[in-house]
């Protein structure tokens, strides 16, 4: 298996041991990508072992907002910007897009989806960065396979994607990149990116000279052996849960990268927030730890976006 496929295999389990799918949904899903009944079986056991010793020993939460029990609207959905399918020419053919243009824009940003593809919270989460000044393309990486949309089935989509190795989707997130610099002339660039996206932010990073001036992974698991010498002058704000040790336990190895290749960075861990925190769409959602992540975006992007 390739590292992204154990991934997506690690959060197919791990989402039946947390009572999000049931076992036979999960089975099938693990089937998808090509992992077997006997090894899904091990697989399902291992994670749920992985699960024992974090609810004693939880990972520390650093710098997260103090959980509450309020609730509300997603953050920034009041300002949302509807977006507008786009396409451009990629480096391997048509690349598909959502487009949310600000009406002033003060920069802009590529967001890179989990690995359910690009659906309507993804665009979503572009229209709010339009809605408070940054003109955004939510990128469709399943584009070469007719794009998010012709997969009935969203267990089909995520086992795609786990097929596409790691330089295909670095150069569509460069192209990403170099179509938002078309759009919005002038502006500087960050790339923010959820779950598996979270991890293309790391791999955009590693790949050296992004053309980024921030990124943002949200709980994005860190390539084997990252190394970001290569991108300079970029400012990186990570985001973690503490009840996700599965990802927040390669916080530290991401700190150290970092602060090795000498990049501005804070890595923020949220604390009582599991994975996928900021999706209101999901099981996991934090409002807490979803407007605090938010806030400090917002913060992050006026003080290295513009």
């Amino acid at each position: 298996m390739t590292p992204l496929e154990r991934y997506i295999a690690e959060e197919i389990a791990t989402d039946h041991v947390d009572g999000l799918l049931s076992r036979r949904e999960a089975l099938r899903r693990l089937a998808l990508i090509g992992v077997g009944t006997a090894a899904a079986t091990a697989l399902i056991a291992a994670c749920a072992d992985d699960k024992k010793p974090a609810a004693d020993a939880p990972v520390t939460a650093t710098g997260g907002a103090t959980p509450t029990t309020e609730s509300g609207p997603p953050p920034g959905s009041e300002n949302t910007v509807p977006t507008q399918p786009i396409t451009w020419a990629g480096p391997q053919g048509e690349l598909q897009g959502a487009w949310a243009p600000a009406q002033s824009p003060k920069g802009a940003v590529l967001v890179i989806h989990e690995n359910k593809g690009l659906n309507d919270w993804v665009r979503s989460v572009a229209g709010r960065f339009a809605g408070i000044g940054y003109s955004s393309i939510a990128i469709d990486l399943l584009s070469a396979k007719g794009g998010t949309a012709t997969f009935t089935d969203p267990a089909q989509a995520t086992a795609e994607l786990s097929k596409i190795p790691p330089e295909v989707f670095v150069a569509n997130l460069k192209s990403g990149v170099a179509e938002l610099q078309r759009r919005a002339p002038g502006a500087k660039v960050a790339a923010v990116g959820f779950c598996m996206g979270g991890g293309l932010v790391w791999q955009l990073l590693a790949s050296g000279e992004p053309q980024l001036a921030a990124a943002v992974p949200f709980y994005g698991p860190l390539p084997d052996g990252a190394d970001f010498n290569g991108s300079k002058d970029v400012a990186v704000l990570g985001f973690y849960g503490a009840k996700d040790a599965r990802v927040t336990g390669t916080k530290d190895a991401a700190q150290q990268a970092l602060d090795k290749a000498g990049l501005v960075n804070e890595l923020v861990v949220e604390p009582n927030a599991d994975h996928a925190f900021f999706n209101d769409t999901g099981e996991r959602y934090d409002p807490v730890a979803a407007a605090d992540a938010w806030k400090r975006v917002q913060d992050w992007f006026t003080k290295y976006i513009g």
